[in-house]
């Protein structure tokens, strides 16, 4: 029996990897065109990319693992009974349920795998991956250059003379009106830094003019830091459980939570269907697997979606029950009432 065991996990093992590297390649490839149109709005390295593909991966990983387990256990079966060993194992004694057995533990890992994966990875990186492209959007507002018209720069609007090869700008002028007094500053040489995701201003042998009805203000300076106003909205993350169930519901959060809970638990959900539809006689049933396959991933992620648009949160048990009997019904007509 643990020989049996073995030979129908080396075999999903084999068809596992070969559907799962083509499947994450192109799915990788679908999220690197997406990484590709974040470079109109901002500028990123090949470190940033790859960094933020690193943010993606979990949620590669959640769309490509439980589709790839499915097919892979279900092709696995389908090959014994292609090769006749199906048969072969029945005539011999060994039930069905046996097989079920077998791919129940792999089936039962992912499912756990998945759900830590959506429900403690996946809000870290998301999370990461909006606050990242936040700031290089909000760093990318002050690519500053020389020309008739000034730039906003916080509070302050900014005249910048002539721009220089190393990055940093001559005859800078800054103005900034308040409802009493108007501030006039000139500088020769001035450099944005970037000081820990705080941009500032950092301005180089100048003077400055502050006016209003009661007085005039006059100040020489060797250097003047100023420091952007305008925040860069950065997301708060603290634990999983507050990602997903915040003090004030999102409604969009809540549908993910749902549909996610419900994809992860696929794989476990499905054993009496991969067993279905992978255990067949071959000269009937051959052509209509891939149909099967197809047809079963559509089924189960539409009614996923479904379900939580009409009834919310009790679209978990709703599914987990009715998903189980009735695949349970197709596995007791075709193959327990045939081997």
């Amino acid at each position: 029996m643990i020989i049996l065991q073995n030979y129908i996990k080396q075999s999903l093992s084999i068809l596992f990897l070969s559907i799962f590297l083509p499947l994450f390649s192109i799915a990788s490839v679908v999220f690197l065109i997406k990484m590709a149109t974040y470079t109109a709005v901002i500028q990123l390295s090949l470190f940033e990319m790859g960094k933020l593909f690193f943010f993606m991966l979990p949620e590669l990983l959640f769309y490509t693992l439980p589709i790839s387990f499915f097919i892979a256990a279900t092709l696995a079966l389908f090959k014994l009974s292609n090769d006749n060993e199906i048969v072969v194992l029945f005539a011999l004694g060994i039930r069905p349920k046996v097989i079920l057995k077998t791919l129940l533990f792999p089936a039962l890992f992912l499912s756990i795998v998945m759900l830590f994966n959506f429900f403690v990875l996946f809000p870290h990186a998301k999370v990461l991956s909006n606050n990242f492209i936040s700031y290089k959007k909000s760093e990318a507002k002050f690519n500053l250059s020389a020309s008739e018209f000034g730039h906003k720069f916080g509070e302050w609007l900014l005249y910048i003379g002539k721009d220089n090869q190393n990055e940093t700008y001559s005859d800078v002028i800054l103005f900034n009106k308040k409802q009493n007094e108007e501030v006039i500053i000139g500088a020769k040489k001035a450099e944005i830094i970037n000081d820990s995701g705080i941009l500032r201003l950092k301005l180089t042998d100048g003077e400055g003019y502050s006016y209003s009805e009661e007085k005039f203000t006059q100040i020489d300076f060797e250097t003047m830091f100023i420091n952007d106003t305008m925040k860069t909205e950065l997301d708060e993350y603290q634990t999983p459980m507050e990602y997903w169930l915040p003090k004030e519901p999102s409604i969009k959060t809540q549908k993910r939570l749902i549909t996610n809970t419900l994809f992860s638990l696929f794989p476990i959900l499905s054993l009496f269907l991969i067993a279905s539809i992978g255990i067949v006689h071959v000269r009937h049933q051959k052509g209509k697997v891939y149909l099967f396959l197809f047809l079963s991933i559509i089924i189960y992620d539409a009614l996923a979606v479904a379900l939580q648009l009409v009834i919310s949160v009790y679209a978990i048990p709703v599914m987990i029950v009715g998903w189980l009997i009735a695949t349970y019904l197709i596995y007791k007509k075709m193959i327990v009432s045939k081997f």
